[in-house]
This record gives C-alpha cells, sequence and structure tokens, in this order.
C-alpha cells in the first residue's frame, strides 16, 4: 500500500504564483498543484492536501497558529503517513520548533519546507524542496514503518532536526542551517542518512490537547550601552514564565546593577532565567569565565547549544502546561 502524505499550506512564498504581466504574488490554488509540479506523480505515495483556515505571510505567525497546525495534524494522524508543512521562510525555524514540541509522541514524519521563490518562477528551488520533503516523509521501512519519527525542516538538499535550525541567510537558497548539529537527510543522487540519527518521542501529558499557548515569554539579546528600561520591563509585564536571556560569547554577560537586579526579581518571583549565546554556533559555559561565573548563584539555566528559537518555543509550550516551577525549568533544560 502506498503511503498517504498530508500537505498543509500554512502560507509563504512556495505557495504563492507570480502574476505573468504585473509580476505580483498571488496564493496558488492548491487543487492545481500536480499540475505545476507533475514529478509529484512519481513518487510512489499518495499526496493530498489541507489548509490552514487563512494563511498568512509568516512574520504575522504567532501560538495560535502552531495550534491549528498541530490540530490539523491530529486530526489526520490515523489517516495519513506523512506530513509535509508549507510554511514562509521568515519564522519557520520557530514554529518547527514549536511543533517538535507540540507533537510529542506522535512519531510520523513531518517537515516543514518553503522557498526562496515562488513555485512557478523558472529558477524557483520550490520544487525540489516539495518533491525532496514529500519524498521524506514518504520513507518507509522493510517492515513498511516510517524510518522518519520526528518534525524536521527540509531545505536546499538537507534535512535538519526542526529544533536545531536556524534561517541563516535571506538570499540564498541554501538559506537555513544547523550549526551545531549534522542534517538528518543529506539529498544527493539518494538520500543519505544514518537511521541511529533518528529519535522516537514520548508525549507529555496535556500537551496535545493545549488550546492556548499565552505570551509567557520575555527574549532579552544583551547588547552594548544597554538602557536601564530594558531590564525593568520584566517586572513591568504580566504572566511572564520565562526570560530568554541572549547573553554574549559562551554565556557572558556585562557587570550591570539593573542586570543583577532583574535576576535577583526573577528568583524571588519564580521566574526561570534561561542563558542562551548569540553565537550561531557554541554553546553556553557559565563558570568559564569571570563574565558568567555570578549567575549561578541566581539561579540561572545553562541553554548548552539550544538555538534561541527552539528555546522560546519550548519555554512557550511548556509554560502553558500547568507545571510545578522546578519540574518546568528542569524540563525546560532537558
Amino acid at each position: 500500500m502506498k503511503p498517504k502524505i498530508l500537505l498543509v499550506y500554512t502560507g509563504g512564498t512556495i505557495g504563492m504564483r507570480r502574476h505573468p504581466e504585473t509580476g505580483s504574488l498571488a496564493p496558488l490554488n492548491f487543487d492545481r498543484l500536480l499540475d505545476r509540479v507533475g514529478e509529484l506523480r512519481q513518487l510512489d505515495c499518495d499526496i493530498h492536501h489541507v489548509s490552514v483556515a487563512a494563511p498568512k505571510d509568516s512574520s504575522e505567525i504567532e501560538a495560535a497558529d502552531w495550534i491549528e497546525i498541530r490540530d490539523l495534524i491530529l486530526t489526520n494522524e490515523t489517516d495519513y503517513d506523512g506530513f509535509v508543512v508549507l510554511h514562509g521562510s521568515d519564522t519557520m525555524s520557530y514554529s518547527a520548533s514549536a511543533l517538535s514540541f507540540l507533537l510529542l509522541g506522535l512519531n510520523k514524519p513531518v517537515v516543514f519546507t518553503g522557498s526562496q521563490l515562488p513555485i512557478g518562477d523558472l529558477r524557483t528551488d520550490a520544487k525540489e524542496n516539495l518533491i525532496t520533503s514529500v519524498q521524506i516523509a514518504s520513507l518507509r521501512s522493510t517492515s513498511n514503518e516510517p524510518i522518519l519519527r520526528e518534525v524536521g525542516l527540509y531545505f536546499e538538499y538537507k534535512l535538519y532536526r526542526a529544533n536545531r535550525s536556524i534561517k541563516l541567510s535571506a538570499e540564498h537558497f541554501e538559506a537555513f542551517s544547523s550549526p551545531n548539529m549534522q542534517p538528518l537527510i543529506t539529498a544527493g543522487v539518494h538520500l543519505e542518512y544514518d537511521t541511529r540519527n533518528f529519535i522516537q518521542t514520548r508525549a507529555i501529558p496535556g500537551i496535545r490537547s493545549l488550546a492556548n499557548i499565552p505570551a509567557s515569554v520575555y527574549l532579552l539579546k544583551l547588547h552594548p550601552n544597554m538602557s536601564e528600561w530594558a531590564f525593568r520591563l520584566v517586572e513591568q509585564a504580566d504572566g511572564i514564565k520565562t526570560v530568554v536571556l541572549e547573553t554574549f560569547g559562551a554565556g557572558n554577560a556585562m557587570k550591570s546593577k539593573q542586570l543583577v537586579q532583574m535576576l535577583q526579581y526573577c528568583q524571588e518571583n519564580e521566574i526561570a532565567v534561561i542563558n542562551c549565546t548569540q553565537c550561531a554556533k557554541g554553546s553556553v559555559s557559565m563558570g568559564m569565565y569571570e563574565a558568567s561565573s555570578g549567575f549561578k548563584k541566581f539561579g540561572v539555566l545553562d541553554g548548552g547549544d539550544m538555538t534561541t528559537e527552539a528555546t522560546l518555543a519550548k519555554a512557550l509550550v511548556l509554560g502553558a502546561l500547568d507545571l510545578e516551577v522546578e519540574i518546568f525549568k528542569k524540563m525546560l533544560i532537558s
């Protein structure tokens, strides 16, 4: 029996076509997708499609959209063998990371992809990204089980673990990377992969039924000559459960009275603070330098080599669950 793959369209360049006279972009009629990408018929799978209620530019994506994507996939979980999510590239790593947590325990392939150019353009990257994403989602073992059982992000010949990906370029076709982890699959003449690098996940109670993800995270990027108000905002905002602190190098920060006051406030009010490096490659190592040695006394969590996108998405999803503070903090860095 052929694998059944569901395309989930959320918006973005990949689902657009350029008007031949005006050059303006308009949404593509997905009923004609096979006409525009006839190569999909050569794949040994049945392809169907569904769209979110209101496709949008990915810069407009919010947590409510993550829940809608999750629900579309879970509603069709038993009817399909794999899923390909078509998404704008600007916030794809955020969404893919969020879905990797919202779909824990699904153990079916979910591949996010998009493009830098519309699918109808002469030099588009959309066709290859779409075709190979569907092929990856269709991969089956000799026992007819899915080979990939996690959420990935495919772009320009490489499949990355979703929550290890970052957007690297606004112009090049090789728009994404995973600086601290090798790609799960590399597409050449053949799809090259080692199944030992793939993972299976277990569901967290309540995560599949989350109906709302509040804005509970404050992302603070340190930089020279910071204003005092940037540190005080956390005290003025309601509902903050996590501060994602983007630090220098291996997790370092300037000597700042305002930063210390913010950390004291967070500790006293059971707000988790997690230290993430601004560097694309490498990891936090608190205490390696004097500039980070003071963090531990305030209970700041070591974010290791997690990307900012994954850290923020994970903190938002976990923050929506009714977890005890210490359990929440432990899960945030696990």
